[in-house]
Order: structure tokens, then sequence, then C-alpha cells
């Protein structure tokens, strides 16, 4: 799809806008040598080449990303992921309806 540079970049630049600077930057910059590969592969898979498809809309990845993630009972994250769904338009009404809808 893209070359793993800027694949990076581009992530890096959707995590931070999502995330903020320090929350995106501080993955990274705290990454163990046991960790790294992982941060850099969420940074420039996921987050550079998934969420940069066409097709889906940011809000729309955003509500996708919180209901798989209640789903599966993942929730180490979800408070983080909540923060970019509010960084990405979902609106808390969306957010109330989302979580109650997904409790059934």
């Amino acid at each position: 799809m893209t070359d793993h540079h800027s694949a990076f970049e581009t992530g890096l630049a959707l995590r931070r806008d999502m995330f903020r600077v320090g929350g995106a930057d501080k993955a990274i910059d705290t990454a163990t040598d046991f960790s790294r590969p992982l941060q850099e592969m969420v940074t420039r898979y996921c987050f550079g080449e998934v969420w940069q498809r066409p097709g889906l809309d940011r809000k729309t990845r955003s509500m996708l990303t919180l209901a798989m993630l209640i789903s599966n009972g993942r929730f180490t994250q979800f408070g983080v992921h909540v923060g970019g769904a509010i960084a990405n338009g979902v609106t808390e009404l969306e957010l109330r309806e989302l979580i109650l809808h997904a409790q059934l």
C-alpha cells in the first residue's frame, strides 16, 4: 500500500491528532526493546494504513473500534479510544447510545 516510513509518519500524525502529541509520542518514546515493534506496527499498519483507507470516515471507525472493544471485553484501551472518538467527532450522546446498545 505505502512504504513503511511514509505509513509510519502518516500513522503518527493521525495518532497525534486523535490522542494528542503527548499520548501518541509517549506510547512510542516509552516503548521498550520488547514493546517497540508493537508500537511501530500499530502506528504504521493500524493508523498509517487501515485507518487511512477510503470507505469509512474517522468518526465511524472510532465508533466501530469502541463497539469492538466492548464486545471483546478489551477495556484497557477503551478510555484512550473514547478520547480519540471525541477528537474524531463522536458526540457524548452517540457515546452513551453506543455503550447502551453494546449491552444488548
